[in-house]
């Protein structure tokens, strides 16, 4: 069993708040990501035993969903929106100069074990783009210069 015994009463509380026990799934695999840091087939597994609905069900809501990183990832998760906004707004050179800043492909966690830099297909801010989501903070209207900003305000909370 991966899930922590917290975790898994955490997942009973939230379920017993909800007429349906789908409606769970969501805060169910939020929880499971919070203990460990991504998500994966045993813990589809998991989560769906607690909440009483089919593993099929919680993977379906765990892979259509960017928030759940699916295999491990480092300490911030930065994720690029690369839709069409961001892409006429520069969100190609955006993503290539962060994998050139850090030292890594899509997806591989920088040698300090802080960043993993994936790209999405949308973060919902076409207004103002290019923009990034690190974990659950968005930023917005990136420069190279506050991307720099950024990922040294990271290194220094670290």
């Amino acid at each position: 069993m991966i899930l922590s015994d917290d975790s898994v009463d955490a997942i009973k509380k939230t379920t017993a708040r909800y007429p349906h026990r789908k409606s769970a799934i969501l805060p169910g695999l939020t929880i499971a990501y919070r203990q460990v840091g991504h998500l994966n087939e045993d813990l589809y597994g998991e989560v769906a035993e607690v909440i009483g609905v089919s593993k099929n069900e919680v993977a379906s809501a765990a892979t259509f969903y960017t928030m759940f990183p699916k295999q491990k990832v480092g300490k911030y998760l930065i994720q690029v929106c690369v839709n069409i906004s961001c892409g006429l707004m520069g969100a190609e050179s955006l993503m290539e100069y962060l994998l050139k800043k850090l030292n890594v492909k899509p997806g591989e966690i920088s040698e300090d074990g802080l960043f993993t830099v994936v790209p999405v297909e949308c973060l919902g801010s076409c207004t103002t783009a290019p923009m990034m989501q690190v974990n659950q903070d968005f930023y917005e209207n990136l420069t190279p210069e506050k991307v720099d900003q950024i990922l040294e305000d990271l290194r220094k909370k670290a």
